[in-house]
């Protein structure tokens, strides 16, 4: 019997998965394509990061992204530009007020098409 490929139906996924696939053939750069196959893999399987976390795995002034969601759980001691898919509002204030900036991965692609400096958290 076989299997279908599931079809994500959320459009901006979609979109998403189609720009970062494009962007990363055109660029060069292999961060793209390896968001882009995490993020069509089933959501039960996104990354799911903690600000604690943040805090232990990043340094001042890094550019992390996280192809899922940030949550609020913890604190974050230095500034650190955080890009994801979707954040919970108390992750955006725990950034903001640690003088750090946060983002979506559409925002990172324009500003970064290379990709270079930026580190994936899971």
């Amino acid at each position: 019997m076989k299997r279908r490929k599931a079809v994500k139906t959320n459009p901006r996924i979609r979109i998403l998965s189609k720009k970062l696939e494009m962007v990363s053939k055109k660029q060069k750069a292999e961060i793209w394509k390896t968001i882009a196959r995490a993020l069509e893999g089933p959501a039960q399987n996104w990354a799911e990061v903690n600000i604690e976390k943040l805090d232990r795995l990043t340094k001042e002034k890094e550019v992390v992204v996280v192809p899922g969601k940030v949550l609020g759980s913890g604190s974050l001691t230095h500034s650190v530009e955080v890009y994801a898919f979707n954040s919970s509002a108390g992750a955006k204030k725990s950034i903001q007020s640690a003088r750090g900036k946060i983002g979506t991965i559409e925002e990172l692609i324009e500003k970064n098409p290379k990709g270079t400096g930026v580190r994936i958290i899971r």
